[in-house]
């Protein structure tokens, strides 16, 4: 079985044709046990989201990622842009994790 992140990643290109694809693990910023693959971030960049808003582009990632997030993933940061938009784009920082775990 693949590891999470390679699939993601494999997952993306084939469906996107990314200009620009970064996938990181973030999983080590939350209250999750050592070498988990929970947390990604995501910056996608691809034509496919000509005309889309962004909650449109965000049902496309989650429509290829189903399998993903039915079960190891908890969680996506997204930030998808155009070509065109990704030459003023800024992709923010992660915030830190606030818990979970209740108080």
């Amino acid at each position: 079985m693949k590891p999470v992140q390679t699939q993601i990643e494999a997952d993306l290109q084939q469906h996107f044709a990314p200009a620009v694809l970064q996938v990181e693990n973030e999983s080590h910023m939350h209250s999750v046990p050592p070498n988990s693959e929970t947390h990604f971030k995501i910056t996608l960049v691809s034509e496919a989201f000509a005309g889309k808003r962004p909650v449109q582009r965000h049902q496309a990632v989650y429509a290829v990622l189903t399998e993903q997030m039915a079960g190891p993933v908890h969680a996506l940061a997204l930030h998808t842009f155009t070509p065109e938009e990704w030459q003023n784009a800024q992709v923010p920082d992660s915030p830190n994790c606030l818990g979970g775990g209740g108080k």
